[in-house]
């Protein structure tokens, strides 16, 4: 297995929008099943890469299936498009924000496009939880975390929380770079 330690809330990391992926290489697949057995071990919905301290738009996700499965998938410099105006309200947790949750308003339908880990064209149709996990991951890709979409209120009860959680101000893990090329230069 490839479980990596999660980055936390605090990290400078999670709020730094990632960089696209130019190359559909082993180490963009290495990267995908590292997301997916992590996102696993930690029984998270959806993970982004930034999560892993690799600043690339990149994430997998749990999908939802009528049989009652939940196959993983993954989407690789997804763009979100809103289907209609309808909102869902609901609780929403992050594993860079471990242990807690709040209710957080997001739409009820997306469709996310962009490419699988060779490179292939991807479409996907979310409705519910679903849509709930794209658009909480495609937000980490863009350095946003969904405690930024909280009412006023709600945020500022969430931040207490957060200073009186136990791993709130932890030494952050080791910074391991990632070996693939970001805006043209390898790091």
């Amino acid at each position: 297995m490839a479980v990596q330690p999660v980055r936390l809330f605090g990290d400078p990391v999670l709020r730094t929008r990632a960089a696209e992926v130019v190359d559909f290489d082993k180490e963009l697949r290495n990267l995908v099943r590292d997301l997916a057995e992590t996102m696993t071990h930690d029984g998270g919905a959806g993970l982004a890469a930034p999560q892993l301290g690799i600043s690339l738009r990149v994430f997998v996700y749990r999908g939802d299936d009528p049989s009652g499965e939940h196959p993983i998938g993954h989407l690789v410099n997804p763009v979100v498009e809103v289907v209609g105006e309808e909102t869902q309200d609901g609780p929403e947790g992050c594993l860079s924000i471990p242990g807690l949750a709040w209710d957080c308003r997001r739409h009820l339908q997306v469709v996310a496009r962009g490419w699988n880990q060779h490179g292939e064209p991807v479409e996907v149709h979310g409705t519910q939880r679903l849509a709930r996990v794209i658009q909480h991951e495609t937000d980490h890709l863009d350095g946003v975390l969904f405690i930024d979409r909280l009412d006023p209120q709600t945020r500022k009860h969430a931040m207490r929380e957060i200073r009186q959680a136990h791993w709130f101000g932890a030494v952050p893990p080791v910074v391991k770079l990632s070996p693939h090329p970001l805006l043209g230069k390898v790091r």
